[in-house]
């Protein structure tokens, strides 16, 4: 039975490297199995991966602690002790965590240990040492049904009077609208930004609706932090393709930039609190 103590002296049990190596494989989890977990379960998944910033992946806190930490993270509309068992069961079943008991010097039972393992293996072949997702073929099937990049960022040349007249329906071919053709629910701000690169309404309105989806739990998140969110992700994904970043799915692509903000954030607040009662 393992001494439960402070959770510096847990490194040994860490299979990270970074916090952001942590992050790369909760991300990559979440996006094979996300639809494996209710909306509730998803937030004390979340909620359990806070607390695993200190030591990467590893966290001793008690199940009452991250339950109060979801609950305040999300103005007292927290999820049940149930909810947190379901999430565990899944998890330990997904083969992405291992829970270990531990015990106080006085042998009574303490918090659990909450130990995250590697979703992502080391491909020994590549010199620059990235990850390799496991599941890295289905992706690679996704990835075809979808546009590349470049064809994402060119404009087609459109014809007004271009119409197909060789049959009775005179189908026309398709035109590309431009920004002025955006969704009113697309902020302004964040609009005209994406226009200054990108003069296509369904790209503009794609892009938003990755950050609706991402902070449709966050109740606190003003139209404003989201707009500023959507502005600095976005100016990050420009830096990153001009700085040669070679992109197969610019909307893939833009939603890990996204929820790693919005992670980086919560590690950030998590961190300064205590990792045990």
């Amino acid at each position: 039975m393992i001494q439960q103590k402070s959770i510096e002296n847990f490194n040994e049990y860490s299979q990270f490297e970074s916090l952001k190596d942590f992050n790369n494989n909760i991300e990559a989890f979440l996006f094979e199995h996300k639809k494996d977990f209710t909306r509730s379960e998803l937030m004390a998944f979340k909620g359990l991966v806070r607390f695993c910033a200190k030591v990467y992946g590893v966290s001793n806190a008690s199940i009452s602690t991250i339950l109060r930490a979801i609950s305040d993270r999300y103005n007292g509309h927290g999820v049940s002790e149930s909810t947190f068992h379901r999430m565990k069961r899944k998890c330990v079943k997904l083969g992405i965590l291992t829970v270990k008991e531990t015990v106080r010097k006085d042998g009574s039972q303490s918090s659990n240990l909450w130990i995250f393992n590697r979703f992502l293996k080391k491909d020994d072949s590549r010199s620059n040492g990235n990850d390799i997702p496991s599941n890295q073929r289905k992706q690679q099937e996704t990835a075809k049904n979808q546009q590349t990049i470049d064809e994402q960022m060119t404009p087609q040349k459109t014809n007004p009077h271009s119409f197909k007249t060789s049959n009775l329906n005179n189908k026309r071919n398709d035109v590309q609208l431009n920004y002025t053709y955006t969704s009113n629910r697309v902020p302004k701000e964040f609009r005209n930004l994406v226009n200054c690169f990108f003069d296509n309404y369904k790209m503009i309105e794609e892009l938003w609706k990755i950050i609706t989806i991402q902070t449709r739990c966050l109740t606190y998140y003003t139209l404003q932090d989201k707009v500023d969110l959507a502005v600095d992700t976005f100016k990050q994904l420009i830096r990153n393709l001009k700085n040669g970043r070679k992109i197969k799915n610019i909307f893939g692509y833009y939603w890990g930039i996204v929820n790693n903000f919005l992670d980086t954030e919560m590690y950030e607040l998590m961190a300064t609190l205590g990792e045990t009662d």
